[in-house]
């Protein structure tokens, strides 16, 4: 039988998995699948333990479409509650390996059950190649983008992945549906972006809504998160503790000097279970579209 185990962090949830566990490839079909909400298990994404080169665990992130992540706070959170509560390590603090880099994270447990997890997210950077951005090489702030004949102001940031972060005086859920795939696929972000919404309500809170890249509006996301922050930050708008409002929930982040970003927030369990034989049957005869 192959073990799973769901849960979320503030509403954004996620399916882990053991690689070794697996007697199939992790294909683009086989993630759709699994992460179907009528047909799979139904997630916005997985988080796959993996065989590490660098960190004492290696993650693995997807998206429900098929795609893979480079980073994702919320999914990390999990991660690490799932790495301690179900015994690979009694570690508190420890290394993980993920395709955007290695983070520290820090877990708080009454007894054996994790509520908080504080995540040492990296690096925030608005420079063009690191994000990337297309045009020439530069800091991508407060700089403008053509969508539907309007010119939309937005900052660009990479905390490790792409996040477009666009402010705006009311946050409606129906705009940013609208406008996310758009802006999602610009051509400005050849690897794509995640997008927010920020509207600032003071200089230690910002509230946003979110479409992420790969799996559309979600409730929170620990990335984006991150990113508003600092491009708020970066902006003059906000101190460097920052409460990020979401529809899930808040996180607080901290911004060091040097533009270092930490991230804490809880992290809940909603179940543990096994990929029942016809969902692995139906994985198995899933064909490449």
């Amino acid at each position: 039988m192959i073990k799973f185990v769901k849960a979320h962090g503030l509403g954004n949830d996620y399916i882990v998995l053991n690689d070794a566990d697996l007697g199939f490839g992790l294909t683009s079909e086989a993630i759709r699948l699994i992460c179907h909400r009528h047909y799979g298990v139904g997630s916005d994404g997985i988080l796959l333990l993996v065989g590490p080169r660098t960190a004492p665990f290696g993650l693995r992130i997807f998206n429900p479409d098929g795609s893979e992540a480079e980073k994702s706070g919320n999914g990390i959170r999990i991660f690490a509650k799932y790495l301690f509560e179900h015994g690979y390590t009694r570690e508190k603090a420890f290394y993980i390996e993920t395709k955007g880099g290695i983070v520290r994270v820090e877990v708080e447990s009454e007894g054996d059950r994790v509520r908080q997890v504080t995540v040492e997210m990296g690096r925030a950077t608005f420079r063009s190649p690191e994000i990337p951005v297309t045009g020439e090489e530069r800091e991508v702030v407060n700089e403008e983008m053509r969508l539907e004949g309007d010119r939309l102001p937005f900052t660009a940031v990479s905390v490790g992945n792409p996040h477009c972060v666009i402010l705006v005086d009311q946050l409606e859920p129906e705009h940013l549906r609208q406008l996310g795939p758009q802006i999602e696929h610009h051509t400005l972000f050849p690897q794509r972006t995640n997008v927010q919404f920020a509207k600032v309500g003071s200089r230690d809170r910002v509230a946003i809504l979110i479409w992420e890249r790969g799996a559309g509006y979600t409730l929170a996301s620990g990335t984006s998160a991150c990113a508003v922050a600092a491009a708020c930050r970066r902006q003059g708008l906000v101190d460097d503790q920052v409460t990020i409002q979401m529809p899930g929930g808040d996180l607080a982040v901290t911004i060091r000097p040097n533009w270092e970003l930490t991230m804490r927030g809880p992290v809940s369990e909603v179940y543990t279970g096994n990929l029942s034989p016809d969902l692995v049957e139906e994985i198995k005869k899933a064909r490449p579209s």
